[in-house]
């Protein structure tokens, strides 16, 4: 089992940054890939960006350029760093863990965090 807990949502006015923190605990060397989701009421989650054990990244093409995840294997830590922040961005935030558990892969969820973008 993995557990996940975020930190670091927050306010921010328009072209602001913030950074976003995850905490792992549990089965960490059991993780291949770790990631940063967010929803807005009403629409599915959506990956903003994501990175494997090997340290290769992805992004969504709305945050390219502007958001950038990182991972700390010695602190078992993940973060995004969120810049240049527009109010399109406003959503909560979950960190996800993608995880071999028994054989089967297997995925966790923080409880989230808001980030709110004031215009």
């Amino acid at each position: 089992q993995v557990q996940l807990v975020e930190s670091g949502g927050g306010l921010v006015q328009a072209g602001g940054s913030l950074t976003l923190s995850c905490g792992v605990s549990g089965s960490t060397l059991s993780i291949n890939v770790m990631g940063w989701y967010y929803q807005v009421p009403g629409k599915e989650r959506e990956m903003v960006a994501g990175i494997n054990s090997a340290g290769s990244t992805k992004y969504a093409d709305s945050v390219k350029g502007r958001f950038t995840i990182s991972r700390d294997n010695d602190k078992n830590m993940v973060y995004l760093q969120m810049n240049s922040l527009k109010p399109e961005d406003t959503a909560v935030y979950y960190c996800n863990a993608l995880y071999l558990s028994g054989g089967i892969w297997s995925e966790s969820w923080g409880q989230g965090t808001q980030v709110t973008v004031s215009s």
